[in-house]
């Protein structure tokens, strides 16, 4: 199976403008939207993650996340922040960043700020669920290109 890092990595890019980049961050912020809110969606996660690592009791799990995470979390968000905003500041323009900036200021655009932890866990979970359905396919018609073009280990590439 390919891995999914493999895909999603961004491609290099000239710094983007200071300018441009504040006003990406305050867009950022916008979306992002309350910072409590966002930090605690992501406790449960997080729980599930210390699972993941060995700490396998749910309540001393909840007590890391609560003591050690979430409070390094909210000592660093600032750099999250900061992180999106030059990635944003490279792919929008300044109209673009207000105009999205100005929706978020909407009741509509407060609602999905508030629920963008939950979406972003929906999606990640959607993600996951359809590599693996097509990761068997995908696999088999790799396997299939990989032996049509003679590479397989210890084989002559075939000419073109």
């Amino acid at each position: 199976m390919l891995p999914c890092a493999a895909i999603a990595q961004p491609a290099a890019t000239a710094a983007p403008d200071p300018a441009l980049v504040k006003v990406a961050r305050e867009t950022v912020a916008q979306m992002q939207g309350d910072r409590a809110a966002t930090l605690s969606a992501m406790a449960g996660p997080m729980v599930g993650m210390m699972q993941q690592i060995g700490i396998k009791e749910p309540d001393k799990a909840q007590v890391l996340v609560q003591e050690v995470v979430l409070p390094t979390l909210t000592a660093h968000y600032d750099e999250l922040l900061d992180i999106q905003a030059r990635g944003f500041a490279t792919v929008l323009g300044k109209d673009d960043l207000q105009a999205i900036a100005a929706f978020y200021a909407t009741p509509a655009g407060k609602r999905l700020a508030a629920a963008q932890p939950q979406l972003a866990q929906i999606q990640l979970n959607g993600m996951q669920q359809w590599m693996q359905g097509v990761a068997p396919e995908m696999q088999d018609k790799i396997v299939k290109a990989v032996q049509a073009h003679g590479w397989a280990p210890g084989g002559q590439a075939k000419p073109h």
